[in-house]
């Protein structure tokens, strides 16, 4: 800021005093994907893997459909069992449709798709998955392990759509980056970025 031509020292601090407030102020009111803060009625779910605990807070407020339809998966005991079955380094990491015997599990019908409620998939943020139709998700879920802004809402098209943000990490972000960081292999059709040593969602319960 030194090099900034026409601010004269004192203004110059000033602003470097104003700067880091804003930056502190910003980052006591966010946590993983810097989405901001909910209430603390918002619910909250604990997926126990097989190479730890991810917690996840939900957004009814922003995605309600998402976050029903999530929430009636957990309480029925449907993610018990399942797998990490796409793993893409620097990108995310899915799961939440398959067993270990990589057999599909069935599912509820699809739900709209809630992309354009304004939330990012940034760092730590979860979302649903879906196919190339945008109201097809079910209960695949992945967590964004990178800023993917190409998967945001752009426009109300088939292209444009993005993929619905519902949630966050709040705590076992190095879980997710294990499983992140896993070795994958191709194992053809959905399995094309599988782990070799399956990652496999335990349980997943609401928070008490």
């Amino acid at each position: 800021m030194k090099n900034i031509p026409g601010i004269v020292p004192v203004r110059l601090a000033v602003l470097f005093m104003a700067l880091l407030l804003v930056a502190a102020c910003s980052k006591s009111g966010t946590d993983a994907g810097g989405q901001g803060t909910q209430s603390e009625s918002a619910p909250s779910v604990i997926l126990k893997t097989s190479v730890g605990e991810i917690e996840i807070e939900l957004f009814p407020d922003k995605a309600p459909e998402s976050v029903k339809n999530f929430l009636a998966y957990v309480d029925e005991g449907f993610y018990d069992g399942t797998i990490f079955h796409r793993v893409i380094k620097d990108f995310m990491i899915q799961g939440g449709g398959y067993d270990g015997g990589r057999q599909k599990k069935p599912t509820r019908s699809p739900i709209k798709n809630e992309a354009n409620n304004g939330l990012k998939n940034e760092t730590g943020t979860v979302a649903m998955a879906r196919t190339s139709v945008p109201d097809s998700a079910t209960s695949q879920f992945f967590v964004n392990v990178e800023n993917n802004a190409f998967l945001d809402h752009r426009e109300p098209t088939p292209e444009g759509w993005g993929y619905a943000v519902f949630g966050r990490v709040t705590r076992g972000m190095d879980v997710v980056e294990k499983i992140e960081n896993a070795e994958t292999e191709d194992g053809g059709g959905a399995f094309r970025n599988i782990p070799k040593s399956p990652v496999v969602i335990e349980s997943a319960r609401r928070k008490p």
